[in-house]
């Protein structure tokens, strides 16, 4: 009897040590990492109480928004991420054996009593400020109850059009202007938006441009891979008139008509535009027949007087045009087929000089026909090497060009010493007027002074690399070189 009970005893005690291993080996634990960001900005929240239910502890993010919480034990949870002033989010989270699992929280602000952003106050320029600047600061300031992030939006208008300009999504409170019109009020306006209320909108507030400055040169620079018009006063200060992200060269101001044409790169074409004297208004006046020829760096056009008119190039036709692209017709073709790269119309109107060549730019021809295409005077015929810059004296009885009496000719239409010369219809004869040019450089792109004493002229190195300048000088045998303007070509001096 007792030897069946000790059996009895020993299998008992073999049974409870088996169930009390199981039960051991059962209670398994894993990691829960995460992460809590704020939901409309992605930023990460600092502080967030995380919690699960069932509990398994409680943890808080750090800095960058993250918690770590350690031996949870393995099963399905619900856990909790919360911040004052923000909206309890619950994600399920799977815990097993051994591993860690990951959540993301996306918690949204509370909007229960979230209260509208100030209205915002606009500090500069102030309110009715006269003579600004055409590129300009706006700012403002603007306060939020409960430190929303904010957004804000401008919108501009002025008294000289019907332009409204919208500018959205501003994270700062300031708004940089460019490209603004001269002489011109103009009225602003802050939106402010918090992401949760109604916008709040400013008063609205104006300032004044100043006043476009008399300025007599035009030139050209380049901006990037564009090239940029600007106009200089007689004291050095520059304006520009049109924009870096286009492609404009070759400017020439009328007087009369207070415009300025020049080219201008447009779908694949060049085209010929004006604009008003301050750069607005651009207008593009050529659109079914493109200015071309065989480099675009030395194709050129001309105005009549008035200003009503202009003629310009297509290969080896010319074509007038009036000043409002109505009016297109072809006015002369060249019978050996050369391109006409440039052109100038007299001031009488009766004749026109133009520069033909190859399409190469070479085997040049300078010539002068009447309006009826009968050619009137040979000026330039049986010279190698380029030329360029056409331009009549006011009387018609003077031509400026420019001519590199070296001859050489390669594929890049390098010059290597490039003069101006001033031909006399009197005479029949042309004088080199840049005898002191300095060695090694080129002078090219001539055209007389207003009261014809004086040309400007781009004079740069021979290398074809080096930076350009223009200059004037003094028409006479002794050379009276002034360096105007470092950095720029193509002038016009009206």
């Amino acid at each position: 009897m007792s030897n069946l009970y000790f059996k009895f005893c020993f299998l008992f005690f073999i049974v409870l040590s088996s169930c009390s291993e199981e039960k051991i080996d059962a209670v398994s634990y894993g990691t829960v990492t995460g992460k809590v960001v704020i939901a409309d900005s992605f930023l990460p929240m600092e502080n967030a109480k995380i919690t699960s239910s069932p509990t398994s502890g409680t943890v808080f993010t750090d800095a960058d928004g993250k918690f770590v919480m350690t031996n949870v034990k393995i099963g399905e949870y619900s856990f909790q991420a919360q911040k004052d002033g923000y909206i309890a989010k619950y994600e399920s989270v799977t815990v097993t054996a051994n591993n860690t699992s990951e959540v993301i929280f996306e918690i949204k602000k509370s909007t229960g009593n979230n209260k509208a952003p100030a209205i915002p106050a606009l500090t500069a320029p102030t309110d009715n400020a006269v003579k600004q600047n055409t590129a300009l600061d706006l700012t403002w300031t603007a306060t939020d109850p409960d430190n929303d992030v904010l957004t804000f939006k401008v919108t501009l208008r002025n008294d000289a059009n019907t332009d409204v300009k919208v500018f959205t999504d501003i994270k700062d409170k300031k708004l940089s202007l460019t490209g603004l019109l001269y002489g011109v009020k103009y009225f602003w306006q802050v939106t402010v938006n918090d992401g949760i209320n109604a916008d709040v909108l400013s008063a609205v507030s104006s300032f004044t441009t100043i006043t476009f400055p008399t300025t007599r040169y035009l030139v050209v620079n380049k901006v990037g891979d564009n090239n940029v018009i600007s106009s200089i006063d007689d004291a050095g200060n520059k304006y520009q008139l049109t924009a870096n992200e286009t492609n404009s060269w070759r400017p020439r101001r009328n007087t009369q008509a207070k415009k300025i044409a020049f080219i201008r790169a447009s779908g694949g074409q060049n085209h010929i535009y004006t604009m008003n004297e301050d750069g607005s208004s651009i207008t593009k006046i050529t659109n079914s027949v493109p200015i071309a020829g065989f480099n675009s760096d030395y194709i050129g056009f001309s105005w009549n007087t008035s200003g009503s008119q202009i003629i310009y190039p297509n290969f080896d036709k010319l074509y007038r045009i009036n000043n409002n692209g109505s009016g297109l017709v072809q006015i002369y073709k060249t019978p050996t087929g050369k391109f006409i790269s440039e052109c100038d119309w007299s001031n009488d109107g009766t004749k026109i000089a133009l520069k033909v060549n190859d399409v190469s730019g070479y085997s040049v021809e300078i010539y002068v026909i009447n309006m009826s295409g009968t050619v009137l005077t040979q000026v330039l015929f049986g010279y190698k090497g380029a030329t360029n810059g056409l331009n009549f004296s006011i009387t018609g009885q003077k031509l400026l060009y420019a001519r590199d009496i070296s001859e050489y000719e390669n594929q890049n239409y390098r010059q290597l010493d490039s003069r101006i010369f001033e031909y006399n219809f009197a005479t029949s004869t042309a004088v080199s007027i840049t005898n002191e040019k300095p060695a090694g450089t080129n002078d090219y792109d001539p055209r007389y002074s207003p009261n014809e004493a004086e040309f400007i002229f781009t004079n740069t190195s021979n290398d074809g690399v080096s930076a350009k300048t223009v200059m004037k000088s003094g028409i006479s045998t002794a050379d009276t070189r002034v360096n105007l303007f470092s950095g720029f070509y193509m002038p016009d001096w009206e």
